[in-house]
């Protein structure tokens, strides 16, 4: 039985930068009202025709590779998290198999948004646990600003979501006191359509029906969000799923040298952090910077405190996200 260590990090965000004054242009929004309820400054956007959710996960991954000190053929395998595919089949896995000109590894796609994450390091983790791999590449990376309503009527979800990647490779560790030491996943459909996109879907409105009916007040291939609804849930689960994590692994909230969580809102990382009594130098956000990226928000961030040298060996890392699904986890680190 091996543990799996995180041994290369990487992200890339668009270099195009959309203040709030910039979305207060296009739709009845102001910098204090975005501020005053997501913490958020600004985000980046993609420039169609540069970048799309493959090829930054695929820029992030590069960074990644390289500083776990391998070659791309020492890839065994790709889990790639998102919500937003460039395809809506194939999905972006064997895109960044393609694109990297790896040997032909398997190529996982996960769908579980704000906590595709966490759930794509469970299942590198577990490859390598078992023994089956040795070097897992995990990535997530969204577009969001090509689906999103610029108008009044969308504000209340368009101005919280940014685009980006993050990605992280994991190798095996001996030491079975260091590394990744459990992971926790959890889920409850009851409340799927709180946080949702409905439409296309083969079960709802697929896109012949969109084209037919032609209705510009069909709001339902915009994404919505019950924002009250979807934090009060949050709030509760980010602390659940982190103290089973340290329950499991006999650890308390004070042995927590760093808490990265989904970078959802301002707000929901702030009540957390004073729930667990954490400094501030205990917890990393920079949603003001990025938004909420979805999947590519926890490698982002991880990767800018590693970057920062807020990460150091023997540190005690916690991850956890909670979004859409509902579905949340938590992954708890020994740096």
């Amino acid at each position: 039985m091996y543990n799996s260590k995180i041994a290369g990090l990487g992200y890339f965000v668009p270099e195009n930068v959309v203040t709030n004054d910039d979305l207060s242009k296009v739709m009845d929004t102001n910098d204090e009202w975005i501020q005053e309820r997501t913490g958020i400054k600004e985000r980046r956007h993609v420039i169609k025709g540069e970048d799309t959710t493959m090829t930054m996960g695929v820029k992030a991954a590069k960074i990644a590779i390289e500083r776990a000190g391998i070659a791309k053929d020492d890839i065994d395998f790709i889990v790639f998290a998102t919500l937003s595919p460039d395809y809506y089949f194939p999905g972006p896995g064997v895109l960044v198999q393609r694109e990297l000109d790896i040997k032909t590894v398997g190529a996982l796609d996960v769908r579980n948004q704000c906590s595709g994450f966490v759930y794509g390091i469970s299942v590198a983790d577990q490859f390598i646990k078992t023994g089956m791999y040795k070097n897992v590449l995990v990535i997530g990376s969204e577009v969001h600003s090509t689906g999103l309503d610029f108008t009044t009527r969308g504000r209340g979800v368009t101005v919280i979501f940014g685009d980006g990647a993050g990605a992280a490779v994991l190798s095996r560790e001996e030491d079975a006191s260091k590394g990744i030491l459990s992971s926790h996943l959890h889920s409850e459909g009851q409340h799927a359509e709180e946080l949702s996109l409905i439409a296309p879907g083969m079960g709802t409105r697929w896109v012949t029906d969109i084209i037919k009916e032609n209705d510009p007040n069909d709001v339902s291939y915009y994404p919505y969000m019950n924002g009250q609804f979807v934090f009060k849930n949050a709030v509760v689960r980010f602390s659940e799923v982190i103290m089973e994590g340290l329950m499991a692994n006999k650890l308390a909230k004070e042995d927590i040298d760093l808490l990265i969580p989904h970078q959802a809102n301002l707000r929901i990382s702030q009540f957390i952090q004073r729930k667990f009594g954490l400094d501030d130098d205990k917890i990393y956000n920079n949603i003001m910077k990025y938004g909420n990226t979805t999947a590519a928000s926890i490698p982002i961030a991880l990767t800018e405190a590693w970057e920062q040298e807020k990460i150091k060996e023997g540190d005690l890392v916690v991850l956890a996200a909670f979004g859409s699904g509902f579905t949340w986890g938590s992954v708890i680190i020994r740096w």
